[in-house]
């Protein structure tokens, strides 16, 4: 019998208890002792597997989007961009890919409430015939910071203070008063939108710059857009107490009951892409993660549609082992310089190794549903089987040999080394203008989560002084009512 044709099953396909072995245990309610009160023997080999993979059974949770919810489905293009790509998902209308997407609160623990006001994650796997394309994403299309470099500094400040361990608006608005370009980010987290009615009527986006490159070898950046098919909603602050109370896990149970009942989401792809070539005729810089691209300037292009239609078989293997990573792309899919992406590309992988091991892309869930082959072998939890013997390359003995060449961006690096900041950070114009864009209610609303963080008693006057800067900066009128409600003047 070939010992490597079945794999592990919890199918009920013994008819007795058994160790992880296969042997038969005979009792699994009592612990084999010295007489009937003990103590108990260290030979109890079936205890001590019980109680070790017991201790074992949770893995380091993440340290950003803990909690979150997945499940199965598709993508299916639906308009040709074969002329921007030359990806094999994308190479004409009616392709289908199956995907499995997750979506999580960023900042706390696996057992938060799903009402808390936080960004949420929108991640989709993509199991291509090329490999995986991991989009890991986000609900709103800008983030706090541009660099990566201040990611540790950012996700300490938005997590619990170690001391208390509670969340602290102090922290957060010292932390971000040393870094303008965040306004962007707090219009959408003390927005109306700052807290989804579930993950259902969200928005996703690729938040970063990615490039497209066609067979001709022809780059453009491009951003990737999630627009749910039945609209957008959002809890108010009141709203959101009264669900995170009744339960928890609201957004979790939404998700699922809507695709056991036949509701399947379903959302619609769009992307906008620039032209390299032309970057330097707008007034922000497009890599820039802080920003949005203008919709009036740079159109949204539909891509493809994304529909769930089936819940995950198990909530370890599918939801916590799931593991996703930026620098996991295809062809015809690439990076760009965007400062943020390109140190998303390492951590992301890197804390993974972490969490799960060096072999997590050979867990069901991450590993790619196309044949693929290399020499990485052997390390923690490695189930792979291998009969080869030759683990080099290259080989007469193996005749692997390198895929066909694919295009990658072809633009020459030329530059010194440096530490420094974009040119363009111009950051006050979008966030101003997303404000003025809002009616008078949502404008108050917004208002008032300023108020009361700011009104926090460990924020000092020169913080407070310094935010009610920035806000008039993005909006003269804005400032002065914040300044006016906190009788504070503001320090331009």
């Amino acid at each position: 019998m070939d010992p490597y044709k079945y794999r592990p099953s919890t199918a009920f396909d013994s008819p007795f208890w058994t160790t992880n072995s296969g042997a038969p245990v005979w009792n699994n309610n009592s612990s084999l002792t010295v007489g009937t009160r003990g103590p108990i023997l260290l030979e109890d080999y079936h205890l001590v597997e019980k109680l070790a993979n017991f201790d074992r059974e949770r893995i380091p949770e993440r340290v950003v989007h803990a909690r979150g919810a997945s499940a199965k489905g598709f993508f299916e293009v639906t308009h040709d961009i074969s002329h921007l790509t030359c990806a094999d998902f994308l190479r004409a209308p009616g392709v289908q890919t199956p995907v499995i997407v997750r979506f999580s609160t960023v900042i706390h623990e696996r057992g938060s409430p799903e009402t808390l006001r936080d960004p949420r994650g929108f991640a989709v796997k993509f199991y291509t015939r090329e490999g995986n394309f991991d989009l890991v994403g986000n609900n709103f299309p800008v983030f706090f910071i541009r660099d990566g470099m201040k990611f540790p500094d950012m996700v300490h400040a938005l997590k619990p203070n170690p001391k208390s361990h509670i969340q602290e608006n102090w922290r957060i608005l010292d932390f971000f008063s040393h870094h303008p370009e965040s306004l962007h980010m707090f219009t959408f987290l003390f927005d109306d939108v700052g807290i989804p009615q579930d993950y259902r009527h969200m928005d996703g986006s690729g938040v970063n710059t990615y490039t497209l490159i066609n067979k001709a070898g022809k780059a453009h950046y491009v951003k990737f857009h999630w627009k749910p098919t039945c609209g957008v909603k959002c809890l108010l602050d009141d709203e959101a107490v009264l669900v995170g109370g009744a339960n928890h896990s609201h957004a979790t149970k939404d998700l699922y009951d809507s695709i056991q009942a036949g509701n399947y989401p379903e959302w619609k792809l769009f992307i906008q892409t620039i032209d390299p070539d032309h970057e330097d005729m707008y007034d922000f810089d497009p890599l820039d993660v802080t920003k949005t691209w203008p919709e009036d300037i740079i159109p949204l292009q539909p891509v493809g549609r994304l529909v769930l239609n089936k819940n995950i078989d198990n909530f370890f293997a599918e939801n916590e082992q799931l593991a996703f990573c930026p620098g996991i792309v295809v062809p015809g899919v690439y990076y760009s310089d965007d400062k943020l992406l390109q140190t998303r590309i390492f951590s992301y992988s890197d804390t993974q190794r972490h969490r799960l091991g060096p072999n997590y892309l050979l867990l069901p869930a991450n590993a790619p549903k196309c044949a693929h082959h290399n020499n990485h072998h052997e390390g923690f939890m490695n189930f792979l089987h291998r009969e080869e013997e030759v683990n080099y390359f290259p080989s007469r003995y193996d005749p692997v040999r390198h895929a066909e060449r694919y295009p990658i961006p072809p633009q020459i690096c030329t530059g010194k080394r440096e530490k420094c900041v974009i040119e363009k950070e111009n950051n006050f114009k979008q966030p101003g203008e997303r404000y003025r864009s809002w009616a008078p209610d949502r404008q108050e609303r917004f208002i008032k989560r300023w108020i009361d963080a700011l009104s926090d008693p460990r924020v000092t006057h020169e913080i407070r002084s310094i935010w009610i800067s920035y806000w008039s900066q993005a909006d003269k009128s804005l400032g002065q009512k914040l300044a006016s409600r906190l009788n504070v003047r503001p320090s331009m």
